[in-house]
C-alpha cells in the first residue's frame, strides 16, 4: 500500500514511511512534493511515486482498465475524538466518486493543517478493487481543562481573565492547548502585575497531561515586592511650580488632599511603567494650556531604592520598593493666542460662527487644551451638516517679538453626505413605523451624527428594547461615490409582557403584597397596558391603565387610568412621636395624634405632545376622584371637620363626599439615557395644577423638579466611568383659592423613603395645637366612675366638656428637597451607593391653615366644665374662644432636615423597582420639648375629692410637657425608588 507524501511539520510526518528531519517545514515539504511531481512528469525522474505498476501493466495497451483514472471509492477518518468526523470531511477537497488527484489530495492536506485543530495529520492511499480508498491519520491538540493560577495575590483571577479577553490571548477552559498562546498569557500577566506595583513578578508555566488528551496548565506566580512610587522631582522649572506640575502626572502622583500644603502627599500609588509616558505628556501638556508654547519634557529618569522610615499607619518600618523619578524640562517663554484664522471653510462662510467654536479669545494665554476642544466642537458643529469627512489641520506661526502665537486652521471640509437609507434588524415585534417615528433623521436629510445619537437616545427611553449604543449597536455604510450613507440599526428587544408577584416592606405602604402586569408594546405598536394591585397594612390600591403614544399616526399620546386606594395615616404608627412613653401612647394621648384613613375612587385622562425635533413635551391632564375620610383620633376629626376647605360643608358631612376635579399643565424635558438604570443626561419638568372646575375643594398647586446624572469618569476610582452620581432639586407650593384652604391631605408631609430616608413616612413637617371638645369623666380618687344617677348605673358617668389643644401634623404649603447619590455597580443588578437627602417643609401661609366660621362656632357655641351637675345636666359652665386658625409650635415650623447614609440597591426583574437596604443617620432633626397650652381650669370640676383628682388628672393627660422626637438613625429595608 503505497504512502502519500504530506507535510505535517511535526516530528512523526512521514514520505514513502521514512522519518522526516525535524528542520523542514510544511511549505518545504510542499515545495519538495511539487518539483518531484514536475520532474516525474518531464522524465527526469522515471520511478513512479503516486502508483506501483509491474511489468505486465506497463505492456499493456494503452486503452487498458489499469491507465484509466482510479475513482475515491471511501475516505476514512481516523484518530478524531472531539472534533466530528463530518467536520474534517467537510474541509476536503476530494470525494467519495471523484478520479484520484495527487494535487487535490495535497490541497486536503493543507486544508486540514491549517485548521490548526491537529497536531499531527497524515493521508495515506490504499488501492482495493473498488478503487482508492483515503485513510486520513489526524492527532488533535489536546484540550486544556483546567487553568490554575497559584501565588496571585495583587489581583483577581477575573481581572486576568478579562485582561486576556480585551488582549485577545484565546487562552480559556475547554480550549485547545497552543503554546503560543500561553507564551503571549504569560506576557499580559506580567503586564498586569507591573501595573498593580510587581515589576519584578516572575511567571512560570507548568504543563500536565490529563490522560487521554487534555492538559492542564498551572502558572506558578512569584509577585516579589510591591514597588510604589518615590519622589517625583523636576529639574529646569523656574517658573512652574513642583507641586502644580506633580499634581498633573494624574497615574503616578500621589494620593492626598489636592490644593493643600500637608496633605498632598499621603499615599504613594504603585508604579506603572507604562503610566510614565502618559504622565511626561501630561507635565509636557501642562506647560502648553499656561502659555508656554515650546516647553519640551526629557525622558524621566527613574531610580530603584528600598523603601525605609516607619509606616504613618502601623509605625513599623516601611518594606518594598521604591522608584524615584525625575523628569528635566525645557520651560521656554511664555506666549499669548495672538488669532485665530480660517481658510479653506467654503460650506460655511461666516467665520464668527467657527471663531465662537473656540472658548478660548485673543489675547490670552495660549493653551493647548482650549484648542484641542474648539477643533472638537468645530468637528461636531460641521458633522451636524453633514461633513463626516472634516478636518481641520492648525498651523501655528509664532511672533517671537510680541511673544504671540497666531493659529490659521487649514479646513477640509470634504464633501457633504445625505442619509440615503435607515433600516433595522433585530425587531421581530416592533413595527418599523414604532421605530422610525422616534428618529430625529430622515431619510434623504443631511447626515447629522448629533440627530443620530439623541435618536438612540429617545429609543431608549421607550425600553422596548436592550441599551442601544451607537459605536456598538449601529452601522454607518458610507457611499464616497454617491456622498450619501446608509444606517443600519440592530436592536434586541425586551420582553413586552410582565406579570409577577411582589412584595416587602415599606414605609409608605407598610408590609405589601402586590401583583401586577403590564405590557409596554401592545401589538408592536408601543401602546402600554398595565394592571396593578396591592394590598399592605398601611396602603391598599388597583390601578388599570392604557396608553397610546402615537393616535392616528401622530406624535400625540393619549391615556387614561382608573383607580381606588385607601391609606391609613396614623401618626403613632408611623412617625413614632410619643409624649415621653415611646411608642406606648395611651387613649388620651392617642387622640390627639393624627390618626385617619383616606378611601378614594376615580379616573383621569391625559394628553401630551412632543415638541418637533427636541426632548420637550407639554402635557394636559384632568383628575377626577371622591375620597371619603375615617378619623380615629380626636385631633384628626377636629381638623376635617372645621378647617375651611370645602366650600361651606363642615362637620361630619366635611369627612365624607370629598370631589376632586383638577386640571393639570406639565411641560417636561428629558434626556435621561435610561429611567431604570441611569447614567447620563437630566430631565426637567414642571406641572401646574389647578382645581376647582367642578368639585369642592379648590387649590392652586405649581411643581418644579429637576434631576441630573453623570458617570465619573477620569477619576482614579472610577477611570471607565462605572460609578455614576445623581442628584434631584424639587420645589412644591400649595394655596387655596376662592375662599377656601387647600385640604389637609394634599398638603405636603415629607419623610420616608421617597424624599427623606432617614425619617418616618409624613414625619417632618411642622405640628400645631388643634382645638378640641373633650368628654372627660368625673373619677373619684379611687379610680371609679361618679355616676349620673346613683339609683340608675345604667345612664352612665358624669361626662365633664374640657377644651383641650390636641397636637397635629398639618403639613407645609412649601416643600423644597434636595436628593444627593453616588452609586458604585457591583455586579449585575446590584448597586452600593451613598446618598445626602435635604428637606424643609414649612407654613409660610398661616391664612391657609384658618378654621370655617361654622367649624369654630361648634366649638366655642358649647359650655366647657362642670362645676355644678343638677338634675342629670350640668350646671355653672363657662364659653372659651378659641383661635381661628391652627397655630404652628413655635420651633416646629422653619426646621431642616437632613438624612445620609448608604445603601445597598437590587433591580426587581419583574417591577423594575428598587429592593432596598439602607442605613441613614440624622444630622438635623426635630427634637423639640414644649409645654402644651392649657385651657384647663380648676373652676371647671365640681367640688371635692372626685373634682380634685379629676382636675388633677387631666392637668396630667391634657397639659403635661410635650416633646416631638424624630429618630437619630434608621435602618430600613424598602422597595421604592427616591429618584
Amino acid at each position: 500500500m503505497p504512502i502519500l507524501p504530506v507535510s505535517s511539520g511535526s516530528s512523526n510526518s512521514q514520505i514513502h514511511k521514512q522519518q522526516l528531519p525535524r528542520r523542514f517545514s510544511g511549505s518545504m515539504y510542499q515545495t519538495f512534493a511539487a518539483l518531484l511531481l514536475f520532474l516525474t512528469i518531464s522524465g527526469v525522474v522515471q520511478a513512479p511515486i503516486f502508483a506501483q505498476q509491474d511489468t505486465a501493466a506497463q505492456s499493456a495497451p494503452q486503452n487498458t482498465p489499469q491507465n484509466t483514472p482510479q475513482t475515491i471509492a471511501e475516505i476514512r477518518v481516523i484518530g478524531n475524538r472531539r472534533i466530528p468526523k463530518e467536520t474534517v470531511l467537510a474541509r476536503l477537497f476530494s470525494h467519495p466518486g471523484d478520479a484520484y488527484d495527487p494535487i487535490t489530495v495535497e490541497r486536503d492536506f493543507n486544508s486540514l493543517w491549517n485548521t490548526a485543530y491537529f497536531e499531527n495529520v497524515r493521508i495515506e492511499r490504499e488501492d482495493t478493487p473498488k478503487g482508492v480508498i483515503l485513510n486520513i491519520y489526524v492527532q488533535e491538540k489536546p484540550t486544556i481543562r483546567e487553568i490554575n493560577p497559584k501565588g496571585l495575590n495583587s489581583v483577581t483571577w477575573s481581572d486576568v481573565l478579562d485582561r486576556f479577553k480585551k488582549e485577545k490571548v484565546g487562552l480559556t477552559v475547554e480550549s485547545q492547548y497552543d503554546p503560543t498562546k500561553v507564551e503571549r498569557a504569560v506576557v499580559v500577566l506580567r503586564q498586569l502585575l507591573s501595573e498593580h506595583g510587581h515589576q519584578f513578578a516572575v511567571v512560570k508555566v507548568d504543563v500536565k497531561t490529563i490522560p487521554p488528551a487534555s492538559v492542564a496548565i498551572n502558572f506558578n506566580i512569584k509577585e516579589g515586592p510591591t514597588v510604589k512610587v518615590g519622589k517625583i522631582e523636576f529639574t529646569g522649572n523656574a517658573h512652574y511650580p513642583t507641586r502644580d506640575l506633580r499634581r498633573s502626572m494624574k497615574n503616578l502622583k500621589p494620593i492626598g488632599i489636592p490644593r493643600s500644603i500637608f496633605f498632598e502627599n499621603l499615599f504613594a500609588k504603585t508604579y506603572d511603567a507604562s503610566k510614565l509616558e502618559e504622565d511626561a505628556e501630561r507635565v509636557r501638556q501642562a506647560y502648553h494650556d499656561k502659555g508656554y508654547y515650546s516647553a519640551n519634557v526629557g525622558d524621566p529618569e527613574t531610580r530603584l531604592r528600598d523603601e525605609s522610615g516607619l509606616s504613618l499607619i502601623t509605625f513599623r518600618p516601611r518594606k518594598g520598593k521604591r522608584i524615584d523619578i525625575t523628569l528635566p524640562v525645557e520651560e521656554g517663554e511664555r506666549y499669548r493666542l495672538g488669532s485665530i484664522t480660517f481658510t479653506g471653510n467654503k460650506a460655511v462662510s461666516n467665520t464668527k460662527a467657527l471663531r465662537s467654536q473656540f472658548a478660548i479669545k485673543d489675547g490670552d494665554w495660549f493653551s493647548a487644551t482650549a484648542i484641542g476642544k474648539g477643533l472638537e466642537a468645530l468637528h461636531k458643529a460641521y458633522g451636524q451638516l453633514g461633513y463626516i469627512n472634516f478636518v481641520g489641520i492648525p498651523k501655528p506661526e509664532v511672533d517671537e517679538a510680541k511673544k504671540v502665537v497666531n493659529l490659521n486652521i487649514d479646513i477640509d471640509e470634504g464633501k457633504q453626505y445625505y442619509v440615503s437609507r435607515i433600516e433595522f434588524t433585530g425587531n421581530t415585534l416592533t413595527r418599523d413605523s414604532v421605530i422610525r417615528r422616534e428618529l430625529l433623521l430622515e431619510e434623504g436629510q443631511a447626515y447629522n451624527s448629533h440627530l443620530w445619537e439623541l435618536s438612540l437616545l429617545r429609543l431608549n427611553q421607550l425600553q422596548y428594547f436592550e441599551p442601544l449604543k451607537v459605536e456598538e449597536d449601529s452601522t454607518p455604510i458610507r457611499d464616497d461615490d454617491n456622498s450619501t450613507v446608509q444606517l443600519l440599526l440592530k436592536v434586541k428587544e425586551k420582553g413586552k409582557n410582565s406579570i409577577g408577584l411582589n412584595g416587602g416592606v415599606s414605609g409608605l405602604s407598610g408590609a405589601f403584597l402586590g401583583l401586577n402586569y403590564q405590557t409596554n408594546n401592545f401589538l408592536g405598536l408601543g401602546e402600554t397596558l398595565s394592571v396593578q394591585a396591592s394590598l399592605g397594612n398601611v396602603a391598599r390600591n388597583l390601578l388599570f391603565g392604557f396608553t397610546e403614544p402615537y393616535f392616528r399616526n401622530r406624535p400625540l399620546s393619549l391615556g387614561f387610568q382608573i383607580y381606588t386606594n385607601k391609606t391609613d395615616y396614623n401618626a403613632s404608627k408611623n412617625y413614632k412621636l410619643s409624649t415621653g412613653q415611646s411608642l406606648n401612647a395611651g387613649p388620651a394621648t392617642s387622640s390627639l395624634l393624627q390618626n385617619y384613613n383616606q378611601s378614594t375612587t376615580g379616573l383621569s385622562f391625559s394628553a401630551s405632545y412632543p415638541i418637533r425635533h427636541s426632548f420637550k413635551r407639554v402635557g394636559f391632564t384632568y383628575t377626577l376622584n371622591r375620597s371619603n375620610v375615617t378619623a380615629f383620633s380626636a385631633a384628626s376629626s377636629n381638623l376635617f371637620q372645621t378647617l375651611a376647605f370645602r366650600s361651606g360643608i363642615q362637620g361630619q358631612n366635611a369627612l365624607d363626599g370629598i370631589v376632586n376635579s383638577m386640571a393639570s399643565f406639565s411641560f417636561s424635558e428629558n434626556r435621561i439615557d435610561n429611567p431604570y438604570k441611569p447614567r447620563n443626561g437630566q430631565e426637567l419638568s414642571a406641572a401646574f395644577q389647578l382645581a376647582g372646575l367642578w368639585g369642592n375643594v379648590r387649590y392652586i398647586s405649581p411643581v418644579v423638579e429637576f434631576k441630573q446624572f453623570h458617570s465619573m469618569r477620569g477619576l482614579h476610582f472610577s477611570p471607565e466611568g462605572r460609578n455614576v452620581f445623581g442628584y434631584k432639586l424639587q420645589a412644591e407650593y400649595i394655596q387655596g383659592i376662592s375662599g377656601d384652604v387647600a385640604p389637609p391631605f394634599n398638603r405636603f408631609y415629607s419623610g420616608g423613603e421617597q424624599d427623606l430616608r432617614g425619617f418616618d413616612v409624613r414625619s417632618a413637617t411642622p405640628y400645631g395645637f388643634i382645638p378640641t371638645r373633650v368628654l372627660f369623666t368625673l373619677t373619684n380618687p379611687d379610680g371609679t366612675g361618679v355616676p349620673r344617677d346613683p339609683t340608675n348605673p345604667t345612664l352612665g358617668n358624669i361626662q365633664i366638656p374640657i377644651p383641650v389643644y390636641g397636637i397635629v401634623s398639618m403639613g407645609g404649603d412649601t416643600q423644597l428637597t434636595s436628593n444627593m447619590e453616588y452609586r458604585i455597580p457591583i455586579a449585575g443588578p446590584v448597586t452600593f451607593a451613598f446618598f445626602n437627602d435635604f428637606g424643609i417643609d414649612v407654613v409660610l401661609r398661616k391664612s391657609q391653615l384658618r378654621q370655617s366660621p361654622q367649624g369654630i362656632a361648634q366649638l366655642n357655641a358649647p359650655l366647657y366644665g362642670c362645676p355644678n351637675y343638677f338634675n342629670g345636666s350640668c350646671q355653672g359652665g363657662q364659653q372659651i374662644q378659641f383661635a381661628t386658625s391652627i397655630r404652628p409650635i413655635y420651633g416646629t415650623n422653619l426646621v431642616p432636615r437632613m438624612s445620609t447614609g448608604g445603601e445597598l440597591q437590587v433591580i426587581l426583574p419583574v417591577v423594575n423597582a428598587p429592593f432596598r437596604i439602607y442605613y441613614a443617620y440624622n444630622p438635623l432633626r426635630l427634637f423639640k420639648q414644649f409645654e402644651g397650652e392649657n385651657l384647663i381650669t380648676r373652676s371647671m370640676f365640681p367640688a371635692g375629692g372626685a373634682g380634685d383628682f379629676s382636675y388633677a388628672e387631666s392637668q396630667q393627660l391634657y397639659g403635661s410637657l410635650y416633646q416631638l422626637r424624630e429618630p437619630s438613625k434608621t435602618f430600613r429595608l424598602t422597595v421604592s425608588t427616591t429618584f
